[in-house]
């Protein structure tokens, strides 16, 4: 008997590898287009990290007219969640990644390279481990878990590397005849690989990120096919990533350790490797030090926490986009109205050593993307997330017209204003804006450098009796406020005030102050006249008059 035969009876209903070679043929792409994958494991949240590598693979695809497709890794299906694929379908959707190829839900797909689901291509796999076997490059392994735990002691004992290879490699040398006659007579069984590999050579690897890496040839004899007849996630890439067409592979940097044997199985099966990507870990500075995001320690390593607060997606990309090439701030500097999709992003021109995440930064970032939207935008992304997140914005955003309004206050312009970040800060933002909540809330009045009660109702009453006008344009309201100024002793331009300080109690924007105090009952606020403009003359009437009343 020969390793044939030995294939046969492990597999005997699998079909020739020709087969899947042929219904699956190279991909009909231009030159230099780029195949890409993400291939999360249904296992828990989408990680941030791992939304930033879909992101880098879905830009190397797309921006050379490749193809970036979604496949779902699930040979692990003890730790599967419940709607775990439906998590990470719909984050690629809401962050507008949506694949070419690849899961679409829970159960269907979208190409002509599937299943791109791992657990349905049990017969694919186990076609290129028969092939395999046939080779006499595979063989069944009939060590139990206690054997194996019993080798891996005996290897801690020696002090030497623990694993199944060279002279630990208890069923390598079976022969074949063994083999069939154990299978034959019921023992259980995994498929090993059988690596031709030596420790003490070395193969020189060229990372599309890393550079130049050298390793240890592999000589592990790791399990290609578990007992359960499903792969280990080394064979699913093999199997999956040629027969997919994959030409570049983003992945965490964990797995730069796995190149040797990954080269290996591509070089004993005769199919030429992807080239590898090995992107470093998104980092937190944790009291000085540099550590990754952590899933049990950082709300912010979960994709949805980002959704939770408010950060619109599109912010969320920009940001990733900026860490994972230095360029791109710049770049969006000079082209503030482009999109994302038209930036060049070079993978070579990723951080070695790993990015840091800066919250603080990406709400910066996220206030420049805010700033751009109009009020209609605003108003129905705000009302989008205070559906799922906060019943007291929805209520007061009820009245869509004049919400609009509010929210169109310094909207629009050369330098729009920067005061929302997220969803989550639109309420305290408009509030004052609101007569039920000014009239009802209990902030005081905090006036600045003009405090003496006096002389703020001077200031207000002169102002409501012969100076307001609802109907007045924006430089004529300003001119009146620099008259009202003026007429109570104060200095009308700044520039005066600064130059003579010492001649005037106050300038026009000590003045202007009071009036946004009594108004709004904040000193900082966006535009004074659109606020005034906004509310109106019976709101400005019975706000200032409340003022004085205090």
């Amino acid at each position: 008997m020969d390793y044939k035969d030995l294939a046969n009876l492990i597999f005997p209903d699998a079909k020739p590898i020709e087969y899947y070679e042929e219904k699956y043929p190279e991909r009909n792409l231009k030159e230099g287009a780029v195949v890409s994958r993400f291939a999360p494991s249904p296992t828990g949240f989408v990680h941030i990290g791992g939304l930033y590598q879909a992101l880098v693979a879905r830009k190397m695809a797309n921006q050379t007219d490749g193809v970036f497709f979604l496949r779902i890794e699930d040979t692990d299906q003890k730790r599967e969640i419940e709607n775990g694929v439906v998590d990470i379908v719909n984050s690629l959707k809401d962050f507008a990644m949506d694949p070419d190829e690849g899961m679409i839900n829970q159960t269907e797909e979208i190409g002509n390279y599937g299943p791109y689901k791992q657990s349905l291509r049990r017969e694919i796999y186990q076609a290129y481990a028969k092939k395999f076997i046939e080779m006499g490059k595979a063989y069944p392994c009939f060590c139990s878990p206690e054997e194996l735990d019993e080798l891996r002691k005996k290897q801690e004992a020696a002090g030497v590397r623990t694993g199944y290879y060279g002279i630990w490699t208890k069923c390598r040398n079976l022969s074949v005849d063994e083999m069939i006659t154990r299978i034959k007579n019921g023992e259980k069984y995994i498929v090993r690989f059988k690596s031709p590999g030596r420790e003490d050579r070395k193969i020189r690897h060229k990372d599309v990120v890393k550079g130049n890496v050298d390793f240890p040839e592999n000589d592990q004899d790791i399990v290609i096919i578990k007992a359960d007849g499903l792969p280990t996630y080394h064979f699913a890439h093999l199997v999956d990533d040629h027969l997919m067409r994959t030409t570049l592979v983003i992945r965490s940097d964990e797995w730069l350790s796995s190149v040797p044997l990954h080269l290996q199985l591509f070089h004993e099966m005769g199919f030429k490797a992807p080239k590898y990507a090995h992107i470093s870990p998104i980092m937190k500075n944790d009291n000085g030090n540099k550590r990754k995001l952590s899933k049990r320690k950082d709300p912010e390593a979960a994709v949805s926490y980002y959704e939770e607060i408010g950060v619109p997606n599109e912010a969320v990309k920009e940001y990733l986009l900026n860490i994972a090439n230095s360029n791109f701030e710049l770049w969006r500097k000079q082209n503030p109205d482009k999109t994302i999709d038209e930036f060049d992003f070079q993978i070579n021109k990723m951080s070695v050593s790993g990015a840091l995440f800066d919250m603080v930064k990406l709400l910066d970032v996220a206030k420049n993307v805010i700033s751009k939207y109009t009020a209609d935008q605003v108003y129905i992304e705000s009302i989008k997330w205070a559906e799922r997140h906060d019943n007291e914005l929805l209520e007061l955003l009820n009245d869509k017209e004049y919400s609009i309004k509010v929210l169109n206050i310094e909207r629009g312009k050369s330098k729009p204003r920067r005061d929302i970040a997220k969803w989550s800060d639109v309420k305290d933002c408009i509030v004052y804006m609101y007569d039920e909540k000014f009239f009802n809330g209990n902030e005081e009045y905090d006036y600045d450098k003009i405090n003496d009660k006096e002389e703020i109702k001077k200031i207000l009453d002169l102002y409501i009796s012969k100076y307001y006008d609802e109907e007045d344009d924006q430089s004529t309201w300003f001119n009146k406020i620099k008259d009202l100024a003026e007429e109570l002793g104060y200095a009308r331009e700044v520039k005066q005030y600064k130059q003579e300080p010492e001649k005037w109690p106050g300038h026009v924007g000590d003045i202007s102050t009071v009036i946004r105090v009594a108004v709004t009952k904040r000193r900082n606020t966006p535009d004074l006249y659109e606020i005034l403009h906004v509310l109106g003359k019976e709101s400005v009437e019975k706000r200032i008059k409340k003022a004085i009343e205090e």
